[in-house]
């Protein structure tokens, strides 16, 4: 009860929030319905004055507030301010074409994460996993590579060129399928990481090696093995679906699709309030719908052996990364941004215009013949060190608050309602544009698939054997949280964190190519694609150098997150030889809950 009381007020404070937005960004509402409405008007007082009279301004944000949720409350969403007609039905074709663009999205996710982890259930299958060690360079890549990029190329080559699917527009199910490549390839690879990360540990646990000696086929036992594995990837699943949603801002911009998420920011730029607050209010019930199928999915899936402690460890001890993969990702992203460093980002010669790579230019020329290679190693001052420090702050407020998942559970829910872009204008809002506004909104929303997945991995690291065994010899719920569930949770979070750390620099870029980020003549990574993107097709080179650099970080983020090793498991021990231990010792006999 106290869980749905705290998510209700939660949901409730996000749409008020939302409501404030003309008021918090200290800019007069009518004019900026005036200026969406027709930028030609001159703004006069008595103009003004008759917008305020007409959309009920004057009473201020509380009346404005409590008049659109009395209408509410009868199934009225009120009247959008800009176009004059009803809000519900818009919003709801939007949200139809945003859910139709998502379950395809999924099905092509689900496709790309089955041939990411393909080899490991093959070998765990025949049982010669051995101690290999998870691959992962080239989905590290595909999950690198920005959307908005991806959009641009499906619909530059696939559609104009080659004209084998439509490139533009929303006009029935064949509209989707370019834009559903462009989220379900890079989730996918995500998605696919996160498995493969758990499934060596499913195949070493005590069920597969039974099954293997009882002669069930390899098949059976990899189908389990993905059963086992998937109950801890489900909250993050859930977090998928409403990113795909309402986070899709910019594939739909390119594919100019009527969705959810470009219908809401449109409706913030506008300061079109009762479209916003609805397509907000939206999010939030698809979030909660979301998180409430993941749950049931997951205790059907795992059975009473989660209620009864019943569970192995998934975390074993992961042999260590061979040393020379993330050595060479890294000297060469060392080499790209050391030897851009040493030119001019903002020199212009409009004579080398467009140039190929060369000597004097090994990445080429923009548009105002500017050295890409400059620009793209001045860029990382701006877009790897800014990424580095919002995944690490998003790590520790992650795992700080996967560890109370009755406080965190619907504070995720209710911030993954929010898109990077609408969190980019609330605090543009609040705090003013600037250098900040991108960093604070991509660190407000980072952190929380790292709860999600901090709170699935503890739920099941509970209900395992050797914590069932500890708690009954007396162990504490702090000494069982030092010694046993942080050891075995961390790692995989961190490898989570690392291979997000590139999402986190494509969320800056995002913003960026949206207008929202960086502004120029800033050599950061977004802005740099989207300056570049009109001339995708006849400078290939201006877009693919900022998004090699960006594949490189996540091929270098995946290899060094191999690197890291699980809890070491202590070998066996006697009841008598456990009970010497200082664990009796712990004063609070609860269990950890």
């Amino acid at each position: 009860m106290a869980t749905a009381v705290w998510r209700f007020v939660l949901a409730a404070g996000l749409v008020c929030g939302v409501g404030l937005l003309p008021w918090l960004s200290h800019a007069d509402p009518a004019h900026t319905v005036l200026k969406a409405r027709s930028a030609e008007r001159e703004p006069t007082p008595e103009v003004l004055a008759g917008i305020r009279a007409q959309l009920g301004l004057d009473g201020g944000p509380a009346h404005a507030l409590t008049q659109w949720l009395g209408g509410l409350a009868h199934g009225d969403a009120g009247t959008s301010w800009i176009s004059g007609t009803e809000v519900l039905p818009g919003v709801l074709r939007a949200l139809g074409a945003s859910l139709l663009l998502m379950a395809v999205a999924l099905v092509v996710a689900a496709l790309t994460a089955a041939l990411v982890c393909a080899r490991t259930l093959r070998l765990g299958a025949r049982r010669r996993l051995g101690g290999r060690r998870s691959g992962g360079t080239a989905s590290a890549v595909l999950a690198s590579l920005p959307e908005f990029l991806v959009a641009s190329v499906l619909a530059t080559v696939v559609g104009v060129q080659l004209g084998w699917l439509p490139a533009l527009g929303w006009y029935g199910l064949q509209w989707t399928v370019l834009p559903a490549l462009a989220l379900g390839l890079p989730a996918g690879a995500v998605i696919g990481r996160l498995l493969d990360d758990l499934l060596p540990g499913a195949f070493g646990e005590p069920w597969a090696l039974a099954a293997a000696a009882r002669g069930l086929t390899g098949r059976r036992i990899a189908r389990q093995a993905l059963r086992r594995c998937v109950p801890a990837l489900l909250p993050n699943l859930g977090l998928f679906v409403v990113g795909l949603t309402g986070g899709a801002v910019a594939v739909e911009q390119v594919f100019d699709i009527p969705g959810l998420g470009r219908t809401t920011l449109q409706a913030a730029l506008a300061q079109d309030l009762p479209v916003l607050q609805a397509g907000t209010l939206a999010l939030v019930l698809l979030a909660a719908l979301a998180t409430g199928a993941t749950r049931v999915a997951a205790r059907l899936l795992t059975g009473p052996a989660l209620r009864d402690g019943a569970l192995s460890s998934l975390h074993r001890p992961a042999p260590p990364a061979g040393g020379l993969l993330p050595l060479l990702h890294g000297a060469v992203l060392a080499a790209v941004v050391g030897l851009g460093l040493t030119r001019d980002p903002l020199a212009l010669d409009t004579g080398e215009r467009l140039l190929a790579p060369s000597l004097d230019h090994p990445f080429g020329t923009d548009a105002l013949g500017r050295d890409l290679l400059a620009r793209v190693g001045h860029g990382a001052l701006d877009t790897l060190l800014l990424a580095a420090a919002i995944s690490a702050a998003a790590l520790l407020a992650g795992v700080l608050l996967g560890l109370v998942p009755r406080v965190s559970g619907p504070l995720v829910d209710t911030v993954n309602a929010v898109p990077p872009v609408l969190a980019a204008l609330l605090v543009t809002a609040v705090a003013g544009s600037g250098a900040a506004t991108p960093a604070l909104a991509v660190g407000a929303v980072a952190w929380a698939p790292l709860a999600a997945h901090t709170s699935a991995l503890l739920r099941q690291e509970r209900a395992t054997l050797h914590i069932t065994a500890t708690r009954g010899l007396g162990a504490g719920r702090w000494y069982l949280l030092r010694r046993e569930l942080l050891p075995a949770v961390l790692p995989p979070v961190l490898r989570h964190a690392l291979l997000r750390l590139p999402g986190v620099a494509l969320a800056l870029a995002s913003l960026g190519f949206l207008g929202l980020g960086a502004q120029p003549p800033s050599p950061e990574w977004g802005l740099l694609l989207a300056e570049n993107q009109p001339y995708a097709e006849r400078a290939p080179w201006a877009v693919l150098a900022p998004a090699a650099v960006l594949a490189l970080l996540g091929a270098l983020a995946v290899s060094a997150a191999g690197g890291l090793r699980g809890p070491r498991r202590r070998s066996p021990r006697t009841a008598a030889q456990a009970a010497e231990e200082p664990v009796v010792a712990e004063k609070e006999p609860a269990a950890a809950r």
